[in-house]
């Protein structure tokens, strides 16, 4: 199982590193899951997420106080708004042209309830 944990904090830390480069893909979360699975893989990892210079507030942000960064807020508002805009615009299934974007608002109201972290 540790092997697990560790494999899906390599995962997470890719996708964010391609998330600092890739308009739209978040770094963030991505960071946030790499630590809570390095926690459980590979102490290691989790230690050097911390330590990190750029990834570290953030992880300590979210840890100590559930905040995240009001521009990651908003960048996660104006991602998801235009998401749910191509969605509607595609040849999707209805379902899922509401079930997509329903899923994204209850995402964006849980994100937008959480304290900001520029506070600290």
């Amino acid at each position: 199982m540790t092997f697990l944990y560790k494999l899906a904090a390599l995962v997470c830390i890719g996708l964010g590193l391609i998330g600092v480069v890739l308009p739209g893909l978040p770094t963030v979360p991505f960071i946030l899951l790499a630590a809570w699975f390095g926690s459980k893989g590979s102490p290691r990892l989790e230690a050097w997420l911390v330590n990190h210079k750029r990834f570290g507030p953030h992880v300590h942000n979210w840890r100590t106080h559930r905040s995240v960064p009001r521009r990651a807020k908003w960048l996660s508002s104006i991602f998801m708004s235009f998401s749910t805009l191509i969605i509607w615009v595609s040849s999707a299934h209805l379902s899922l042209k509401i079930v997509i974007p329903f899923c994204m608002l209850i995402v964006g109201v849980w994100l937008w309830h959480l304290q900001d972290s520029n506070n600290y």
